[in-house]
């Protein structure tokens, strides 16, 4: 299963590598193709057309909006007339009063007549009322409130079990770990608690201030305000920035630890109490790293429900704002941070070492084991440009697949990576890929 990588430069000629079957041999050319600057041209595009036609939903949403509005205006002048005439209405019943004779001297059938007619009249006005108030109960409005409620509700529900979370975390590993590092012989160390756990003790008074806060608003219920509760936690966000960048480093700090046998039983014993419900110390460490998104989901739907004139529009649509836009601060670190650390771990399986993976541009896409195969020109062996390859035999290498290099290694019979000397670094900036589908 072949494949040939040519060079636009003059003077190199054609890398042809082979794979052990067929799928890996898709595979490499697949990534190759995938690495392919055009083709993100091509889907920026797409996106671009999508993005648009969004836009335009928007802007057709927000005229029907507008018509919405002015009706709902029209009828608010109707029913403000409604009401003058009732006023008008009474007004002249009062005149009518003092002309009217003494109820004492009226006779009894006419006394029947209009109690009956009272009768009439509060049954009427309580079946007016009664549709009234079903009409509301049924209307999208109200329907609308109550699931804005139920939002509000769910949100505290699902704050209330976070702290408890972050509870457990601190008071059943992070403190007493910390007591255990300060022992005769301690089974870890304070840097590697302070590795492992970051600011999570922190994290957890924010949340603590905050959860009562929305404990306190719930008592108030229906009247519910939270806008000024995201105004006070918005800036102290920040906070999870650090604990998210160094994620992946404290679980890896974390299972080093675990390689003494003295930590790993006592982390056993901690997680066998009962307030962790089973759960690993891993688990818990991963709970902050979906708080934000979870802010940021919550604020959709609660906007999603929230009229356009209400005063919290404003200041929770800013809040959802601010979250997204840390959201993203924090997943581009993490990306930029992970790729730095498997670049820096293959750079140090190298003997001689690489430069250009120092580049925190160089982004990895994938790796394994190719067999490198002699060139062939005019039916004799020419000589390989790569390295120094027996021109009668097949050789493996170790390829490494990045966004601007393709390194080639060999594995020494100690098992460690050496570059090719010549050809071991080849630059993929300026390269086009040629997949021949004839047989020959």
């Amino acid at each position: 299963h072949y494949f040939t990588v040519l060079f636009g430069h003059e003077g190199q000629k054609p890398l042809e590598l082979r794979c052990e079957d067929e799928v890996d041999g898709d595979e490499w050319v697949e990534a190759i193709h995938q690495a392919s600057y055009s083709d993100i041209l091509i889907e920026r595009e797409v996106l671009m057309q999508k993005y648009i036609h969004l836009v335009q939903i928007v802007e057709t949403e927000k005229v029907a909006a507008n018509q919405l509005r002015h009706q709902l205006e029209d009828q608010d002048t109707e029913i403000e007339r409604l009401k003058s005439e009732i006023v008008a209405l009474n007004k002249t019943k009062e005149k009518m009063r003092p002309y009217q004779g003494n109820q004492e001297d009226e006779d009894p059938d006419i006394k029947k007549i209009k109690k009956v007619q009272s009768f009439m009249r509060g049954w009427l006005c309580r079946r007016k009322w009664k549709t009234i108030v079903q009409d509301y109960i049924c209307s999208p409005h109200a329907e609308s409130m109550r699931k804005r409620n139920q939002i509000v509700f769910n949100m505290v529900e699902a704050e209330s079990e976070y702290v408890h979370q972050l509870y457990v975390l601190v008071n059943c590993f992070l403190r007493p770990l910390r007591m255990a590092a300060s022992s005769k012989k301690p089974p870890i160390s304070h840097d590697d608690v302070s590795s492992i756990f970051l600011n999570s003790e922190t994290i957890m008074f924010l949340h603590e201030i905050f959860h009562q806060g929305l404990k306190a608003r719930i008592a108030n219920w229906p009247t519910l305000i939270l806008a000024d509760l995201f105004d006070i936690l918005l800036p102290m966000l920040n906070i999870y920035q650090e604990f998210v960048r160094n994620h992946q480093y404290s679980l890896q700090v974390l299972a080093n630890c675990k390689q003494n046998r003295d930590f790993d039983k006592l982390l056993k014993q901690y997680e066998a109490n009962p307030a962790c419900e089973g759960r690993m110390l891993e688990t818990f460490l991963t709970y902050p790293m979906f708080q934000i998104p979870r802010y940021i989901i919550t604020l959709h739907e609660l906007l999603a429900h929230t009229p356009h004139e209400h005063v919290e529009r404003k200041s929770l649509e800013f809040a959802k704002s601010k979250l997204e836009e840390l959201s993203r601060v924090m997943h581009d670190e993490v990306s930029d941070t992970e790729n730095i650390r498997k670049n820096l771990a293959i750079e140090r399986t190298i003997v001689e070492g690489c430069d250009i993976l120092l580049d925190t541009s160089q982004t990895f896409i994938r790796q394994g084991s190719l067999i490198q195969v002699p060139s062939v020109e005019r039916g004799k062996l020419s000589k390989v440009r790569l390295g120094s390859l027996s021109l009668k035999k097949e050789g493996e290498r170790q390829c490494f697949l990045f966004t601007k290099h393709f390194l080639i290694c060999t594995r020494s019979s100690g098992g460690k990576l050496h570059l090719l000397k010549t050809g071991g670094v080849l630059s993929l900036i300026e390269c086009t890929l040629v997949e021949e589908t004839e047989a020959s």
